[in-house]
Formats: C-alpha cells, structure tokens, sequence
C-alpha cells in the first residue's frame, strides 16, 4: 500500500491527506552537525517539508562534534539527533571518547538512516597543497602524499577522527606521518582549510564546507580510493570497517563529472536511546517516509533517505518503534530482527562490562576498560572491533 502510494507521487498538497495519519508534536528536536554541515542542511529541508505538509515545526540544533550532539539526546533535552557513526556505532561501543568514565556503551537506537550512495565519506585535501608535494593540479595526488602534510584532528570528534585514521591508512600512513592540527569542531576544520591552517578534513563530499572551501582559492581535491587495492582497504576496514568503496557523484568539485571514487558509510543516522517512547519514534519514522517525495531534492544527497536505501543490518539496531513501522509497510524480514536482536545483546554485553569495571574502580581506566571490553566482546561470541 506504501510503495503503490509514493509511485502515485506524494507532493505537498497530497501530504495533508497523510498527515492525519502521522501523529507528531507540534515540536520535535533534532541535533545535528553544524550549520553548513550536509546533515545540518538536510535536517532543515526536512523539517520545512514537515512543517508544510503537517504543521510539524522540527527544531535543529547545531553540535560540533558527537559528543555535542549526544549529549542533549543522552540528557532527554532533544528527542533524536541527525548524528553520524560516531554518535551511533561508536557510542554503542563505548570507545574513543565514548570511553570516558562518564560515558560508557550507550543504548543507541536508528530510526532512519541515508545511504544515498552517490555522495562520498571522504578526507579532502585543499588542492594548493598538492603542490607542497611536486603534484600541480593534483595530478596522481594520492593518500600516501600526505605524509608530512597538516592533518585536521576535531577535539571530541571521534567519528571524524577515525575516519582520518582510516584513509590515513589506505595510503600506508598514521598520524604520526602527518602534521596534526587541532580544531574545536567540524566547521572550524573547515574554515582551516579556507583559511591555509590545514591541508586535510573530513566531511562528506556534498557538505556546505566543502563548497565554500571548493570556491575558495585554496580549492579541494578527493584523492581516489581504488576498490581493487585490497592490502590498502583491509587497512582502512581495521580502522574503520563501516568503510566501503563508492563512487561520488555529488559534491564539491565533483558535481557535473563522472565522479569520483573514494568510500562512504551512512550519513546522516536518524538515532535515538532505546528509551525513547515507542509512539513518538513510531510517527517519526514514519514521518520520514511518508513525507519523502516533500523533501526530495530539497538538498544535496538527500534521496539517500529513500526506502529503498535503508540498511536493516547495519551496525547499530533499530528502535522498537521503527521496526513496527518497517513491519508495517512490509519492509522488516525475520533476518532483520535476527540481526537486530543480536546487535541488542552486543549492547547488553558491552554495558554489563561497563558496569562491572566501575564496580571495580581501576587506576587506570582507559588500559582496564580497552582489556575488559575485549573479553567481554569475546566471550558473547561478538566481533572484536577497535
């Protein structure tokens, strides 16, 4: 019934009808990235389509980095957060700064996610500093050619910082190859790369950031991912292994070619905690893809939200209330909740070890919870990663 509805095309005028069927508060809140950010600006597409097609006012609120995005959603002063694999998977981990004392693995719950597979994870390189190493235009620019070039470290960033990690090691390098600069956040990366402070960030290709940066004198260059480089992408995926091969073809300095190839991962992630209500969580989710052909196209790399495009499997699970609406429209499998059910007792595993750590009060927490959180992973059967 869903599929034959959207076929038929859903615009704003047709919404009112589903809207009376989508149950929100006349305010929801998100957070997000920063303004400028690609899930900043999809966030905003998306609320002015609720707000349009079922008088929905979604509230964004800008963090610059995971844990400012976590934060508020961990506190209840928000109720889903746009967030990236390091509000998400990484903080289901409990690892970087998730690992803190006063973090831990948290209950993380995916409503949504966009997997539009045409806009690319990448770290970009300004492409004045090709030149630092003999490669005008950037002609044969590689990973392995930032040795020695400044690399941008965002401070409470994991996501962003692993992903550095990761392509660092494609090219056979670690940060101690390269020059680390220290930003407060990921719109401040940015402005070093405009600004000549830096000559690498992260963002996902079709970020604002990277536009600007993209018309600025100092331009920017995505040095290429081979897909058939097996040794450099099992580097990449011991690092980072929600890393796989793509080719962009939406983003700065790449919109209007044949693309580029580099690698991506889900982004945004509309995730909540487990707590959530199941109500609230239902009609959100449901929101999101109700009201899809409302904000199609409305900023880049946003059709990623699609039905169509949405991973069952990934990384984290799913909220209850998401999965009764996936169940719904007949998208939710049997393997689905198998895989769902098993990321769940991951979490439970992961946080009960937290729980006995704490109990044991170590010295030195972060070498006692890297052990513990190992064994643990273990002895449930779990894959071992970070």
């Amino acid at each position: 019934m869903w599929k034959s509805f959207v076929t038929a095309g859903l615009v704003f005028a047709a919404s009112q009808v589903s809207a009376q069927d989508v149950s929100l508060p006349s305010q929801v809140t998100w957070t997000a990235y920063g303004t400028g950010s690609a899930g900043y600006n999809q966030a905003v597409a998306i609320g002015a389509a609720m707000q349009e097609a079922a008088n929905v006012n979604l509230r964004v609120l800008p963090g610059k980095n995971d844990i400012a995005r976590t934060e508020p959603l961990r506190q209840g002063k928000v109720q889903f957060s746009a967030n990236g694999v390091g509000g998400s998977f990484m903080a289901q981990e409990g690892v970087f700064q998730f690992g803190a004392k006063n973090w831990g693995p948290q209950p993380v719950r995916v409503l949504a996610a966009n997997n539009g597979g045409t806009v690319g994870l990448s770290l970009a390189v300004a492409a004045e500093a090709c030149e630092k190493v003999g490669k005008p235009k950037c002609e044969g620019f590689t990973y392995a050619d930032l040795k020695g070039l400044r690399v941008s470290l965002v401070k409470g960033a994991p996501s962003l910082n692993v992903n550095n990690e990761a392509y660092l090691a494609y090219g056979g390098l670690t940060w101690d190859d390269v020059e680390t600069v220290e930003f407060g956040g990921f719109g401040d990366s940015w402005k070093g790369m405009i600004d000549g402070s830096t000559d690498a960030a992260f963002a996902s290709t079709n970020s604002g950031r990277a536009y600007e940066a993209a018309s600025s004198p100092r331009g920017v260059y995505w040095p290429p991912i081979d897909p058939n480089n097996t040794e450099g992408l099992a580097r990449m995926a011991a690092i980072a292994p929600f890393f796989s091969p793509m080719t962009a073809t939406v983003g700065a300095a790449i919109d209007g070619t044949p693309g580029t190839p580099t690698a991506g991962y889900a982004y945004p992630v509309l995730m909540t905690y487990d707590v959530q209500d199941e109500e609230l969580t239902y009609n959100m989710t449901k929101a999101m893809h109700v009201f899809f052909d409302a904000y199609k196209g409305k900023a880049p790399g946003i059709n990623g939200w699609a039905m169509d495009k949405q991973d069952f499997q990934w990384v984290a699970p799913y909220h209850d209330g998401a999965i009764r609406y996936y169940k719904e429209v007949g998208q939710w499998t049997d393997a689905d909740q198998a895989h769902n059910d098993n990321l769940i007792a991951r979490q439970a595993a992961l946080m009960k070890a937290w729980e006995e750590l704490k109990a044991e009060n170590p010295d030195n927490w972060e070498d006692a919870w890297a052990t513990k959180r190992r064994e643990a992973l273990k002895a449930g059967g779990f894959a071992v990663v970070f």
